[in-house]
Protein backbone atom coordinates (compact mmCIF):
# COMPACT_ATOMS: atom_id res chain seq x y z
CA UNK A 1 0.00 0.00 0.00
CA UNK A 2 2.85 2.36 0.85
CA UNK A 3 4.52 1.55 -2.44
CA UNK A 4 1.35 2.35 -4.39
CA UNK A 5 0.97 5.61 -2.49
CA UNK A 6 4.54 6.62 -3.30
CA UNK A 7 3.99 5.83 -7.00
CA UNK A 8 0.84 7.96 -7.02
CA UNK A 9 2.71 10.79 -5.31
CA UNK A 10 5.49 10.54 -7.90
CA UNK A 11 3.06 10.70 -10.81
CA UNK A 12 1.25 13.62 -9.21
CA UNK A 13 4.57 15.44 -8.66
CA UNK A 14 5.58 14.98 -12.31
CA UNK A 15 2.16 16.21 -13.48
CA UNK A 16 2.47 19.34 -11.35
CA UNK A 17 6.04 19.83 -12.51
CA UNK A 18 5.06 19.96 -16.21
CA UNK A 19 1.81 21.91 -15.81
CA UNK A 20 3.40 25.39 -16.12
CA UNK A 21 5.02 24.39 -19.43
CA UNK A 22 1.84 22.90 -20.88
CA UNK A 23 -0.69 25.59 -20.03
CA UNK A 24 0.88 28.46 -22.04
CA UNK A 25 1.34 26.12 -24.99
CA UNK A 26 -2.34 25.18 -24.96
CA UNK A 27 -3.40 28.82 -24.66
CA UNK A 28 -1.14 29.81 -27.57
CA UNK A 29 -2.42 26.97 -29.75
CA UNK A 30 -6.04 27.91 -29.15
CA UNK A 31 -5.47 31.54 -30.03
CA UNK A 32 -3.75 30.74 -33.32
CA UNK A 33 -6.20 30.61 -36.25
CA UNK A 34 -3.76 28.57 -38.29
CA UNK A 35 -4.27 25.69 -35.89
CA UNK A 36 -7.87 25.33 -37.04
CA UNK A 37 -6.70 24.88 -40.61
CA UNK A 38 -4.06 22.41 -39.46
CA UNK A 39 -6.75 20.38 -37.72
CA UNK A 40 -8.90 20.46 -40.86
CA UNK A 41 -5.94 19.35 -42.97
CA UNK A 42 -5.22 16.54 -40.54
CA UNK A 43 -8.86 15.47 -40.77
CA UNK A 44 -8.72 15.42 -44.57
CA UNK A 45 -5.49 13.42 -44.50
CA UNK A 46 -7.02 10.92 -42.09
CA UNK A 47 -10.07 10.61 -44.33
CA UNK A 48 -7.95 9.89 -47.40
CA UNK A 49 -5.78 7.40 -45.52
CA UNK A 50 -8.89 5.60 -44.28
CA UNK A 51 -10.31 5.40 -47.79
CA UNK A 52 -7.00 4.06 -49.13
CA UNK A 53 -6.83 1.45 -46.37
CA UNK A 54 -10.42 0.42 -47.08
CA UNK A 55 -9.67 -0.06 -50.76
CA UNK A 56 -6.60 -2.16 -49.98
CA UNK A 57 -8.55 -4.33 -47.54
CA UNK A 58 -11.31 -4.80 -50.12
CA UNK A 59 -8.79 -5.81 -52.78
CA UNK A 60 -6.98 -8.16 -50.41
CA UNK A 61 -10.25 -9.76 -49.34
CA UNK A 62 -11.23 -10.32 -52.96
CA UNK A 63 -7.87 -11.96 -53.64
CA UNK A 64 -8.25 -14.30 -50.67
CA UNK A 65 -11.80 -15.25 -51.58
CA UNK A 66 -10.91 -15.88 -55.23
CA UNK A 67 -7.82 -17.88 -54.36
CA UNK A 68 -9.64 -20.00 -51.80
CA UNK A 69 -12.49 -20.69 -54.22
CA UNK A 70 -9.97 -21.73 -56.87
CA UNK A 71 -8.28 -24.08 -54.41
CA UNK A 72 -11.66 -25.47 -53.37
CA UNK A 73 -12.50 -26.28 -56.98
CA UNK A 74 -9.09 -27.92 -57.44
CA UNK A 75 -9.63 -30.02 -54.32
CA UNK A 76 -13.11 -31.01 -55.47
CA UNK A 77 -11.73 -32.06 -58.85
CA UNK A 78 -9.06 -34.21 -57.18
CA UNK A 79 -11.69 -35.92 -55.03
CA UNK A 80 -13.88 -36.44 -58.08
CA UNK A 81 -10.95 -38.01 -59.96
CA UNK A 82 -10.17 -40.37 -57.09
CA UNK A 83 -13.77 -41.51 -56.67
CA UNK A 84 -14.35 -42.37 -60.33
CA UNK A 85 -15.07 -46.06 -60.75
Amino acid sequence: MKKLLSVVEGVFFVAILFTPAVLPTIAFAQSDKGVKQDVKDAGHSTKEATKKTGRKIKRGTKRVVNKSSTKTVEGANKVADKTKP
